[in-house]
């Protein structure tokens, strides 16, 4: 039913977290190359800087919350749709802000499919 990819990055260029226009512009590109399909998006910037942006997506969503005063924000890709897909954008997202320090947290959705697979063997 669905992958959810929760990570955190620490050691981000500060300038390329500052502000909606450098973030939505490295994420435009992203959910386009991960062949993600966006219904609609919001961002909001902080003051004095930092930014809180959110993508829904056929899919289900993308959203980044960030603190260039520390170098750090985190992300979340969630998707029903090609896991390949979500796995895509995380990894461009690696690519893009290239952290000095990483964690990655996966879920992998799917009880509906396993109650619904052993309902009908019965």
């Amino acid at each position: 039913m669905g992958i959810h990819i929760i990570v955190e990055f620490l050691g981000v260029e500060p300038e390329k977290i500052s502000l909606v226009k450098n973030v939505k512009k490295i994420l435009d590109n992203i959910v386009k190359k991960s062949k993600l399909n966006v219904i609609s998006y919001s961002f909001h910037q902080f003051k004095p800087f930092g930014v809180s942006g959110f993508y829904l997506l056929r899919e289900s969503h993308l959203s980044i919350h960030t603190w260039p005063e520390y170098s750090y924000f985190t992300a979340d890709i969630y998707s029903c749709g090609d896991e390949k897909n979500a796995m895509k954008a995380f990894e461009l997202l690696l690519k893009e802000f290239s952290p000095k320090v990483m964690k990655k947290r996966i879920i992998r959705y799917g009880l509906y499919e396993k109650a619904k697979n052993s309902s009908s063997t019965n």
